[in-house]
């Protein structure tokens, strides 16, 4: 199970999802009560060892606008959140990076439509760490997919039963106040989604 746990802004938090083994750290490089600067961004990736993957979320913003801030930042993978044309993806093919493509349901969910690397299906209202219907999905999503929207340390072991995703990934639902992690539910879910696995 590929775990992904996203919106981290403090050294401390990096620190823990790496040392309990998270895949993927993401940090928001777009408008968010979570968003971080390329800069600051860069400073967190420079924690993280070459078999994590580094990921800087952006939603709405042109291709130059994302790949000036992607080289910034040093993150090895770029993710388009929302409703992003599949040339936003070739666009930003040349820089070698992995592409994620975060979409709620009603999209295209077929891994790789859009040139992407990674399919990132989340909840219709992305980062309200709502529950969905995540057994929507699960005929409709394929290839190398992560379930996210919802998502904590006491439920993800019946979203991965329902959705049956290639991996999982989380946000507020490893927060004490919006915007705000903590180490022990890091772990708790990285324990709790590889169990579910």
């Amino acid at each position: 199970m590929f775990v992904k746990i996203c919106g981290l802004s403090r050294e401390e938090h990096v620190r823990t999802a790496v040392e309990a083994g998270a895949d993927a750290v993401g940090f928001i490089l777009t408008t968010s009560s979570r968003r971080i600067a390329p800069e600051r961004a860069a400073e967190l990736a420079a924690l993280v060892p070459p078999h994590v993957l580094t990921v800087g979320v952006f939603k709405g913003e042109d291709p130059d606008a994302v790949r000036a801030a992607a080289i910034t930042a040093g993150v090895r993978a770029i993710q388009l959140h929302g409703d992003h044309p599949h040339s936003d993806f070739t666009a930003l093919k040349d820089l070698g990076r992995t592409l994620v493509r975060a979409v709620d349901a009603g999209a295209d969910l077929r891994c790789g439509a859009y040139d992407e690397d990674l399919l990132l299906v989340d909840a219709p209202r992305a980062g309200g760490g709502e529950p969905w219907d995540w057994a929507a999905v699960r005929e409709r999503a394929s290839g190398h997919w992560l379930l996210a929207g919802g998502l904590a340390p006491g439920n993800v072991a019946a979203a991965v039963a329902a959705a049956r995703p290639w991996g999982v990934d989380v946000s507020s639902g490893v927060e004490v106040a919006p915007g705000v992690k903590d180490s022990a539910l890091i772990r708790a879910f990285l324990e709790a989604a590889r169990a579910a696995s």
